[in-house]
């Protein structure tokens, strides 16, 4: 028994390898009065939005809430990738602190690690600055 469920789950992993069917170029097509509209690849059952042609990379016509009708495309991925960076440092700062002791958090914070560092800081007054400041920064930066 051990022997076909352990050669059954290697032909369903080896699968996993197995060159597709190559994908139809045919899109889906509506008739709206009189016009013919493509539907997105990502979601087959919303109308592909207009900026989003497949001219950039990764674009499979998703934006369901339709982003794209009110704001310019490039801004939007502008935006994405800051958004992005941040996470990124982010995350990083969030290591460190647990690894490093800056200069005068000691005094400041005690020997505080990551979420009672965070509960310090927001009793303190530091997080609200932090947010009033990036907030301006985010708005007209």
């Amino acid at each position: 028994m051990m022997r076909s469920v352990l050669c059954l789950a290697l032909a369903a992993g080896a699968s996993a390898f197995a060159p597709s069917l190559p994908m139809s170029t045919a899109r889906a097509t509506k008739s709206i009065s009189g016009m013919k509209m493509q539907n997105s690849d990502s979601v087959p059952f919303l109308p592909r939005p207009a900026a989003l042609d497949g001219k950039m990379v990764g674009d499979v016509g998703f934006d369901p809430l339709g982003f794209t009708t009110k704001y310019d495309i490039k801004w939007l991925r502008e935006a994405e990738l800051k958004h992005g960076r941040v996470c990124m440092l982010a995350a990083t700062g969030l290591l460190v602190q647990d690894v490093y002791q800056f200069p005068g958090t000691v005094a400041t914070f005690g020997d505080a690690k990551v979420t009672a560092l965070h509960n310090a800081a927001v009793s303190q007054g530091a997080m609200q600055q932090l947010l009033v400041w990036l907030g301006f920064l985010e708005l007209f930066g």
